[in-house]
């Protein structure tokens, strides 16, 4: 067995699958997954929990398969967390030095944080991050640390994602229940990102996105930091409804179909093609027509990276992806998916795999555990620093706070 301490978790309670992924943190800093435990979704819609006995059940199966291969009793997991009530946007907040000497120091940058942290927001929500961003003083931008400056003015922003208390807690009751504490709550988009992208590549500009079973999260960076969040009510389940509508077959018999012949581009060949299957309801021999399926399948993944590119223009980032678009999560797996995503986007795009991390490679190598290997990458860098005074650290802990005070 390992020393407890040293062992971190990140729990995805995902539409189609519950994902456990257990890491080690080495007395050197390095971090290390031994553990992955998964099991279909029961209970969750959409990225939130409609059945609370079943998720915890889809939950517990998830754990007890990470503990039995990684050897460890999990006691603590780092949750993440989406859906459709999900928002991100900047706010920005300025603080005048107002010391003799003009020189800047750790109770200026408090304050001007916690001016940009100052927001209104709808009763029912909390904050689940507040990101902080560079700082500019007296016009001078770009500033990482502005203690021991010069200065008059001091002006920041911070990156703020939120979302309905309640619809968060139901996650965290649901964990709880099994007798586990959750470290921190965690938006899925920030931990997909983690895992996947290098410091280089976030300073350079880059857009993760997660095409998840009921949820499309995405995150673009710039300059190493957080610049833009979203969250999409869309994902891989919308894709199977479709074509259950449209080909007149079963769900079941829709994402059956989805996964052995669709593809995210329709290819002309197929025209004329048939797929033929037995129908389970009346045992005769159906056939449904792999040009309709394609067709199908490429008019709503394109309607979904549409929506985000737009989305990211309307910001004004859309010309700053130097590093391209990473996707994630099970969606990435479509055939020609990336070539779809390039059409739409006009970058290179790269299948996002986790290679800032060592461990079990069937893990590290498959998109769709980059967010719950990205929940054990948080937590690692929560553990490598004081919780005293580190601002994320704080963040999560006012928030988990202010989630179980109105809880």
């Amino acid at each position: 067995m390992f020393d407890s301490s040293s062992i971190i978790v990140g729990l995805e309670i995902g539409t189609s699958k519950v994902c456990a992924v257990v890491g080690e943190l080495s007395d050197e800093g390095a971090l290390n997954i031994i553990g992955i435990g998964q099991a279909p979704s029961r209970g969750v819609r959409k990225g939130e929990i409609v059945d609370a006995p079943a998720a915890e059940e889809t939950i517990r199966e998830a754990i007890v398969q990470a503990e039995a291969m990684a050897d460890v009793e999990i006691r603590s997991v780092y949750l993440g967390v989406t859906g459709g009530h999900l928002r991100g946007f900047t706010n920005h907040g300025v603080h005048p030095v107002v010391s003799a000497d003009r020189e800047i120091t750790q109770d200026d940058v408090d304050d001007v944080v916690k001016n940009a942290k100052s927001v209104n927001l709808p009763a029912e929500n909390s904050i689940i991050h507040a990101i902080r961003q560079h700082f500019v003083v007296d016009g001078q931008t770009g500033v990482t640390n502005p203690v021991g400056m010069l200065g008059a003015r001091l002006e920041v922003d911070v990156h703020v994602v939120h979302g309905n208390t309640n619809r968060i807690h139901n996650a965290v009751r649901a964990v709880k229940g099994l007798q586990l504490e959750v470290e921190a709550v965690v938006y899925n988009g920030l931990a997909a990102s983690l895992a996947v992208l290098t410091n280089e590549q976030k300073e350079t500009g880059a857009l993760v996105i997660d095409l998840g079973g009921g949820t499309t999260d995405y995150v673009v960076y710039m300059d190493g930091i957080i610049k833009h969040t979203g969250t999409l009510a869309v994902g891989g389940d919308h894709v199977s409804n479709d074509l259950a509508f449209g080909l007149k077959v079963p769900l079941g018999r829709a994402e059956a179909l989805k996964i052995e012949h669709g593809t995210a581009i329709f290819d002309a060949a197929v025209r004329g093609e048939m797929i033929t299957f037995k129908s389970a309801s009346t045992g005769f021999d159906r056939s449904v027509c792999k040009e309709h399926l394609q067709l199908i399948m490429a008019a709503r993944l394109e309607e979904t990276f549409q929506l985000i590119a737009e989305d990211i223009e309307r910001a004004g980032l859309l010309n700053y992806l130097g590093a391209g678009v990473f996707l994630c999560g099970g969606g990435a797996r479509i055939p020609r998916v990336a070539d779809l995503a390039g059409q739409a986007f006009g970058l290179p795009i790269t299948l996002g795999r986790t290679n800032c991390i060592n461990g079990i490679k069937a893990a590290l190598d498959h998109p769709e555990f980059a967010t719950a290997i990205g929940l054990v990458r948080f937590g690692s860098f929560q553990q490598r620093k004081p919780r005293a005074g580190h601002p994320l650290a704080q963040t999560v802990k006012n928030t988990l706070g202010s989630l179980f005070r109105r809880g």
